[in-house]
């Protein structure tokens, strides 16, 4: 019975294996003809992480490779929205031979748990991490009620 597990192991390895050069050839295929994969669209969405910090919300996102020309932030009420947009361009005089670091585009949108003052948002763009401070709105504070 252990062989039989053992070779059973073995023939998954061996998939695994070959769905992984399937993989690299199909997007290699897919980028020659200038399209992404749906997992490389995935992968393009920065990874973000949202805080809340009491006063306001803290997002970081991680956007390496853009500078802040490449960002727009948008936010309305409890609604945010993140864009970017990366074009690469072959220098004058240049021939590419292998292109990895191509155009990206990605758009994050999220709800936040309450409204935010839109006017005191503050963004911050450093070593490839996106922070935003957003302050909550006054009606969405909790206050201290005193009874009578």
């Amino acid at each position: 019975m252990f062989a039989n597990l053992r070779d059973l192991d073995r023939m998954f390895g061996n998939m695994d294996l070959l769905q992984g050069r399937l993989d690299r050839v199909f997007n290699e295929f897919n980028r020659s003809r200038g399209v992404d994969s749906p997992r490389a669209i995935a992968d393009s969405a920065p990874r973000t992480n949202l805080y809340d910090k009491g006063e306001h919300f803290e997002i970081l996102a991680e956007i390496p490779g853009f500078s802040k020309d490449d960002l727009k932030v948008k936010i309305q009420g409890n609604y945010l929205e993140i864009r970017g947009n990366r074009k690469t361009e072959t220098p004058e005089g240049y021939c590419t031979h292998r292109t990895e670091r191509g155009t990206t585009k990605f758009s994050r949108s999220f709800t936040l748990p309450s409204d935010v003052d839109s006017t005191r948002v503050e963004a911050l763009l450093e070593n490839g991490f996106l922070t935003l401070r957003l302050p909550k709105s006054e009606a969405a504070k909790p206050r201290q009620i005193t009874i009578n």
